[in-house]
């Protein structure tokens, strides 16, 4: 008998498929251990990256600009002043703002919060007025001051051994732009503020924005000048072959209170100085616009030509056209159309803060918001607006 018989066992089953299977079976459960055990210690890993991040984030400073978590202190605190008119938490609040550092003003009025006061901005900006192609500066100060070079230096041409003689110096003209007091005066229910669900700031944002937007606009055309901006439509205006500094040049369309034609449109285009015709705006007001737009040239083309991308200006002989409501009808003698370089002929100056000052008592069972802006704007560069007149000289 061999060692085999010998050695096995009777009933025991040692074939070479038994074997294996016994091997792989073996294979699996330590298998499965394995990736038990690592899973568990990507999860202790996990664990561990969440609790930094848990501690970091409580030491990250707090957002102030327009992505701003709605929960930051100063929305919080700025929220529940307009609601309810608790100023606890707004007092002494520090703003790391810039421009913005107290939401305290000494007469009671809170600063709008950036986020608030960017969406007013934002509004203006967009809005139907020369603000959106005039030179808008902000400063810190009650007035703004720019200074005009609109005299020639005197040159000639030199010999080698010839004398040179001294240029006059140039003159330089000074305009101050004061700042006027803009406000709005928006109202809402007590009730209508209790509500949670209610988005105060933004409804007040809305309000404020459009009332400041059509003030501004209407002073920057037509305003006097007295506790408001200057409107360019305030100077004389003088035919543009007489024109002086101080006034603005006009065209005339020859015929009275109308068109005579597609020429005044192109008269009106090249009077501006071709340094300014590059930047040069048209601004009308629809009805203008709507007379416009019928006008051809001789070779029956019309003058006007629309966007092509969604947003962009109307076309008058290739220059951007913007709406201003403010601007007169045509009419005799009325200088319905103006063409000019903005950014260097109109000059609007602001402060960067705004207030609101909550009053629950004038208008009960209303609460009133009195918003105030200070704003000023003045013609800077008189060379850079020219009006079309719709008269006969």
């Amino acid at each position: 008998m061999s060692n085999t018989e010998t050695n096995s066992r009777p009933g025991e089953d040692v074939s070479p498929v038994t074997e294996v299977k016994t091997a792989i079976a073996g294979f699996m459960n330590d298998f499965r251990g394995f990736r038990a055990d690592i899973q568990h210690r990507l999860q202790q890993q996990e664990d561990k990256m969440s609790m930094i991040e848990r501690k970091s984030s409580g030491l990250r400073r707090p957002v102030l600009a327009q992505v701003a978590e709605t929960n930051a202190p100063h929305q919080k605190a700025f929220d529940t002043y307009l609601r309810s008119g608790d100023d606890d938490a707004l007092r002494g609040l520090q703003l790391e703002g810039k421009a913005l550092n107290t939401a305290v003003a000494a007469e009671g009025g809170y600063l709008v919060d950036p986020e608030t006061s960017a969406t007013i901005m934002s509004v203006l900006n967009s809005a139907a007025s020369i603000r959106s192609i005039a030179n808008v500066v902000q400063v810190d100060s009650t007035s703004f001051d720019v200074l005009i070079d609109h005299s020639d230096v005197e040159h000639g041409w030199a010999t080698e051994n010839g004398t040179i003689a001294e240029s006059a110096t140039p003159s330089l003209d000074r305009i101050a732009i004061p700042l006027h007091e803009l406000s709005a005066l928006p109202k809402a229910s007590q009730r209508l503020l209790d509500d949670s669900a209610f988005d105060v700031e933004a409804w007040l944002a809305g309000r404020i924005a459009d009332k400041f937007a059509r003030a501004e606009a209407a002073a920057f055309v037509t305003g006097d000048g007295a506790d408001k901006p200057t409107g360019f439509l305030t100077y004389t205006a003088v035919p543009n072959e007489t024109w002086g500094w101080g006034n603005l040049g006009y065209v005339a369309t020859g015929a009275e209170g109308a068109f005579s034609g597609a020429d005044a449109i192109i008269d009106l285009t090249y009077a501006l100085g071709a340094r300014y015709r590059a930047n040069g705006s048209f601004v009308m007001n629809s009805k203008t616009a709507g007379a416009v737009r019928k006008l051809k040239d001789a070779d029956g083309r019309f003058l006007w030509s629309d966007g092509l991308a969604a947003g962009e200006p109307a076309r008058l002989m290739g220059y951007a056209v913007v709406i201003a409501e403010d601007m007169p009808d045509i009419g005799t003698d009325a200088y319905a159309i103006a063409f000019g370089d903005f950014t260097a002929g109109y000059t609007v100056a602001e402060r960067p803060d705004m207030r609101i000052l909550r009053d629950p008592f004038s208008a009960k069972p209303h609460v009133l918001f009195y918003a105030t802006k200070r704003v000023g704007g003045d013609v800077s560069d008189f060379a850079a607006i020219k009006l079309l007149k719709f008269g006969l000289s």
